[in-house]
């Protein structure tokens, strides 16, 4: 499976995807680079089916939408490994999240693997194969690639082949491959890749800590930040980092010299957009009462923790009689979201899990 053919002119394309529509079960792995931009920039896409192996090369000019409506076509399982990634990345270029998904390592946490497991841990766990790392963090966007590129490309879908060959057989035997369908239909929601503007705000760490007034220019920045980011496809810091928001959504500057006065904030944006920021922050500022900043969340009394630790203690049992990881069954933040809210936080409210364990937690939760 070495052997894989590079595609890089319209005929080998279409002749390509010709053959892939035959195929029973696909293998797909990207590469892509997104040090420099907001989006990520697709690279290469090798897929493989158990007689070929294609490297698509986007950089070459071609237009993938064949080879995107061949993925697209739910009439064959696509099978990737931590798929988020690649999935995100073929939203973005083909329009679309391909399914079904079959993710390796997905299926690796339901039989008890870490649940975090890389691919090559993966392989060489369930393979006995090892695999070269030298071109991990290699630049996939100059050409021509090279021989050892296009082999290590290879290499990665020909191992997820064998790998769904045996983790299907095993997650069957066990009875849990309803377990894995579920859990990989979550990963084909496109929302989970696209970032509203109006919801950036989310991503700040440590906003709940401001004051009303601040979070409300935080908030704002952080909106207007996104806006930026996605309009110049450059990458979210570039065009302003928390520091320098939060420091705006803390100081409210007033005039040019104040924005000059925060040294996280670059002087090409303060002379460029500081008008624009300071109306901005002024007028978020504006629009809410000012106050206090909020009292830090309060600690679980020894009743409740009591309690949180007896229903880990049961979501821990439960991991161990189906021999896999705990946090692949619930975590902490799941046993407390199902017990002190918000419910809708917690993985245990639906599905094999609740069935499992989060029917228990509820029942014994009261």
């Amino acid at each position: 499976m070495r052997d894989a053919t590079y595609v890089a002119t319209p005929e080998a394309l279409a002749a390509a995807t010709f053959r892939l529509q035959g195929a029973r079960r696909l293998a797909i792995d990207t590469e892509f680079m997104r040090e420099r931009t907001y989006y990520p920039q697709l690279c290469l896409v090798q897929v493989a089916s158990d007689t070929d192996c294609y490297l698509f090369d986007p950089l070459a000019g071609l237009d993938l939408a064949p080879l995107f409506a061949t993925i697209a076509d739910r009439a064959r399982p696509k099978i990737l490994h931590a798929a988020r990634q690649d999935l995100e990345v073929m939203l973005h270029v083909g329009g679309t999240v391909p399914g079904p998904i079959f993710d390796t390592q997905v299926a690796g946490g339901l039989l008890g693997l870490p649940p975090q497991a890389g691919y090559a841990d993966l392989v060489a766990r369930r393979l006995g194969h090892s695999i070269d790392k030298g071109q991990t963090r290699t630049d996939w966007s100059r050409r021509p690639l090279s021989d050892a590129q296009l082999a290590y490309a290879a290499d990665d879908v020909h191992h997820l082949l064998e790998l769904h060959t045996g983790l299907k057989a095993e997650l069957l035997e066990k009875g849990r491959d309803g377990w894995l369908v579920e859990d990989c239909a979550a990963l084909e929601a496109a929302e989970l890749y696209r970032t509203v503007p109006a919801d950036a705000w989310r991503r700040l760490k440590g906003i709940g800590r401001l004051r009303p007034e601040e979070q409300a220019a935080a908030r704002s920045l952080a909106e207007w930040r996104e806006s930026r980011a996605i309009a110049s496809d450059k990458p979210r810091g570039w065009i302003l980092s928390d520091e320098a928001l939060f420091a705006m959504a803390t100081l409210a500057p007033r005039t040019p010299a104040d924005l000059e006065a925060i040294r996280s904030l670059p002087p090409g944006v303060a002379s460029r957009r500081g008008e624009e920021l300071i109306r901005l922050v002024q007028a978020a500022r504006e629009s809410v009462e000012p106050g206090p900043a909020p009292p830090p969340p309060a600690k679980p009394t020894p009743a409740q923790a009591a309690r949180i630790a007896a229903l880990q203690a049961l979501v821990r049992s439960t991991a161990t009689e189906l021999a896999i990881q705990p946090e692949v069954l619930a975590t902490r933040r799941d046993v407390e979201a199902l017990v002190f809210g918000p419910r809708e936080a917690s993985g245990l409210l639906h599905g094999w899990r609740h069935a499992l364990v989060g029917a228990r937690i509820e029942a014994l939760a009261g």
